[in-house]
């Protein structure tokens, strides 16, 4: 569970930020205010954001203690033994920041029906000091039911899909009733199609943000952890502030409203979904 763990209320995304320059997105990230950073294995850049996140602390921007860094298990390295490889892989290309201090499975993969053992390799990393908490990713409430079942350890963290047409509800209600905190990763979805509703842009306008800060306060009022991506200062800015931005009960109703049926991303159910 999510004992001595503490979320901020926004972090950032780093999928498809690779190379020197997003490294230092990572640091000018830390600059302006944020202090959880996400990562993977599979987004192949722990060493850049390992390195991003070392150069604030160098620079004095943030204490490496205030910092919550994030990486997770594909399902490529599920099982005891790749699964701990993995984890000392990910260590090994963090290691200028030390222990890394949340691990993720990033999906279930049911059909590999390997996510408990995998688990009980994250459990045995964090025995052996290589992460300080432990969690997943994308988990359904049949699956985190069955590691708490078979290993007696629950997930400091579940990060899903979840934005205004997609708001996951039931999902975040199962982890707050599990002591599990919610991230949420898509925070706005990914097509921009959701910025331009008019019911976002009245809950926008009425408290003078950008539509993107609509939404990621109405994740903030949900007691929902947004990771939004940006490599650009202004904008990862603008983000961040985002958590001061306080919606009425109405508002947050409203923008809940706007989910569908067929919100969730295609081919994104947690279910089906098989990560390599």
């Amino acid at each position: 569970m999510s004992k001595n763990l503490h979320l901020p209320a926004i972090g950032l995304g780093t999928y498809n930020l690779r190379g020197r320059e997003d490294g230092r997105a990572v640091t000018s990230a830390i600059a302006v205010g944020y202090r959880l950073i996400d990562s993977a294995f599979s987004y192949e850049n722990e060493g850049i954001v390992a390195e991003g996140v070392a150069r604030a602390v160098d620079e004095g921007h943030a204490a490496r203690e205030e910092l919550v860094v994030t990486s997770k298990v594909p399902g490529r390295h599920f099982g005891r033994d790749r699964a701990l490889w993995a984890v000392e892989e990910s260590a090994a290309r963090m290691r200028p920041i030390g222990p890394i201090d949340l691990y993720l499975i990033h999906w279930p993969n049911p059909a590999q029906d390997l996510y408990v053992d995998t688990w009980r390799a994250l459990i045995e990393a964090r025995e052996q000091g290589l992460v300080r908490h432990i969690g997943v990713s994308n988990f359904l409430p049949e699956h985190i039911a069955r590691l708490e079942d078979e290993s007696g350890v629950l997930p400091a963290v579940n990060q899903i899909e979840s934005h205004p047409r997609f708001p996951n509800t039931e999902q975040i209600a199962y982890d707050a009733s599990r002591g599990i905190l919610t991230e949420a990763w898509s925070p706005i979805g990914r097509s921009g199609e959701l910025l331009t509703d008019p019911v976002v842009a009245a809950v926008a306008q009425a408290h003078g943000v950008t539509p993107a800060q609509a939404v990621l306060a109405w994740h903030v009022a949900r007691g929902v952890t947004p990771i939004p991506k940006s490599s650009s200062p202004q904008r990862q800015a603008e983000n961040l502030a985002a958590a001061d931005v306080v919606l009425t009960a109405e508002e947050v109703a409203a923008l809940t409203a706007l989910g569908r049926p067929d919100g969730r991303l295609k081919g994104q159910d947690p279910a089906v979904y098989e990560e390599m």
